[in-house]
């Protein structure tokens, strides 16, 4: 049992008490200690990515108690993978905010590894229960962040997301009582085995359970209906922040994905594909309607708001088919998207800071400082969101549309990606040409410096970019891996059920 795996806990946790106490000695001493911190997660996740490309699945019993009773982690090539694309977004998040964003809130730092502890805690949970508190953690750490230095219509935005992910979390904990009171355990892996032996007397019982945490996923992940909550929100949130939260949402994709493999897979007698049907249809809907809000936006960050919102859509649609060529292109696109999404945001807060009072308003009433600069980078990250060739969206895109036409009867599903992906298209190259095309003449004052740290972290993104672009191939073979392992979770059961270590036996004198 490798303790490892419980390090990227133990790090954000105890850094988030050192940013409290710290606070007294001003945000550069925080800075430092932050990005110090983060950069130590990153490499402790590249070890984890390493042994679990290795081992397959490991688990992790938090006091070497039984799983049934005890706090228990799992690493896998998915959760390994995430953990890394967290902590890389993290760091350049922070490099950007570490440039004057951080000021706003005394708090800021320490809510920032509050917020990698949640996330970090939701992708390595190997039981439900924990999964909700990790979520608790999330919206209470990324509430803070939300109002760091926010103005009235952060506040509004902020409410809507609290009270609605407040009565999510209600509606979590019924469906997890009615998931211990029938199969008397809440640890994912021993679920999966009671879940495939259970009476026919128990299984509606259980759907009714699956149904409420279909609906309570589908409100992390933004999935229509549940998704009015996203764009307003993200659209108000500071820049690092707004990049940050592009990773947010995938973590209720990852639970779908994770129940639906492995609570109601192929091992689960009755709940088989369990609200498979619905997810894609759901999906394939929330992808269309996410791109015409995206033709329809009015600032730059609320366009790429809905374009996160329809790269959540997407993967869902995916990993609803329950297929490894599926889920393995999807794999792809989240890694892609990600990145993307995170540096639209920043780009959208840079672009606003050159166009004075206009912000990021998608009009043409304001001249734009830095215009070649800023004009080549806009245009490269909308070409990376538009999934257009030859970055490594267009062929996550076209794998996934491969996969759906593999599938028979699934051509609406790739009509509606096609579709979405045309508005979004549409959407990118409206807001190009507003902001850095058809610009009035004249000159801006710039009253408000882009520091060197700002600049690096959007090179940043975009080396990352061209990186995934430039290894797709190995991208993809680790990805396909991984689905394969994903679709075939019940055989590593034997691995997560394993009892507790003994302890070592003295050695005799």
């Amino acid at each position: 049992m490798s303790h490892w795996i419980a390090a990227p806990l133990v790090l954000p946790l105890c850094v988030g008490a050192l940013q409290l106490l710290l606070e007294r000695h001003g945000p550069r001493v925080q800075r430092g200690v932050g990005l110090l911190a983060v950069a130590a997660l990153l490499a402790i996740n590249l070890h984890l990515l390493q042994l679990a490309d290795g081992a397959g699945s490991l688990s992790y019993l938090v006091g070497n108690w039984p799983a049934e009773f005890g706090i228990a982690l799992t690493l896998d090539r998915l959760s390994a993978a995430l953990l890394c694309l967290c902590a890389l977004l993290a760091l350049i998040c922070l490099l950007y905010a570490s440039a004057g964003g951080d000021r706003g809130g005394a708090h800021f730092h320490a809510l920032f590894q509050f917020q990698l502890l949640g996330l970090n805690g939701a992708f390595l949970t190997g039981d439900l229960f924990n999964l909700f508190v990790w979520f608790e953690v999330l919206l209470i750490a990324s509430y803070g962040l939300l109002l760091h230095g926010a103005p009235r219509a952060t506040l509004k935005a902020g409410m809507h997301y609290v009270v609605l992910n407040l009565v999510g979390s209600a509606l979590f904990l019924v469906a997890l009582a009615l998931l211990f009171g029938v199969l008397g355990t809440l640890n994912m892996a021993h679920m999966a085995t009671r879940i495939a032996e259970l009476p026919a007397s128990d299984v509606r019982l259980v759907h009714t359970a699956g149904w409420m945490l279909i609906v309570v996923f589908a409100l992390k992940a933004a999935i229509l209906p549940l998704s009015l909550w996203l764009p307003a929100t993200y659209s108000q949130a500071p820049a690092a922040i707004a990049a940050l939260f592009a990773i947010m949402t995938k973590v209720g994709v990852y639970a779908i994905l994770r129940t639906q493999s492995l609570l109601f897979g192929s091992g689960s007698e009755g709940l088989q594909g369990f609200a498979g049907t619905l997810l894609a249809s759901a999906g394939a809907i929330a992808v269309v309607v996410a791109g015409l809000g995206a033709l329809a936006a009015s600032t730059l960050k609320r366009l790429c708001a809905y374009l996160v919102l329809g790269s959540a859509a997407s993967l869902v649609m995916l990993f609803a088919l329950n297929q490894v060529q599926a889920t393995a292109a999807a794999l792809l696109y989240l890694l892609h998207s990600t990145l993307a999404a995170a540096l639209l945001f920043l780009l959208a807060d840079l672009c606003a800071r050159a166009r004075g009072s206009a912000g990021d308003s998608l009009r043409l009433t304001a001249a734009m400082a830095w215009p070649q600069r800023l004009g080549v980078l806009c245009f490269l990250a909308m070409m990376l969101l538009a999934a257009l060739p030859p970055w490594s969206g267009f062929l996550a895109k076209l794998a996934m549309l491969q996969a759906l036409l593999a599938v028979p009867g699934q051509g609406g599903l790739a009509a509606a990606l096609l579709l979405g992906g045309a508005l979004n298209l549409l959407a990118l190259m409206r807001a190009f040409s507003h902001l850095c095309w058809n610009r009035p003449e004249g000159e801006v004052r710039q009253t408000v410096e882009i520091r060197r740290r700002e600049w690096g972290a959007v090179y940043a993104l975009l080396a990352l970019l061209v990186l995934l672009s430039v290894a797709v191939a190995p991208t993809a073979r680790f990805g396909e891996t991984t689905a394969r392992a994903i679709h075939a979770a019940t055989d590593s059961i034997p691995i997560l059920l394993a009892p507790p270590e003994k302890a070592r036996p003295e050695i005799a004198k």
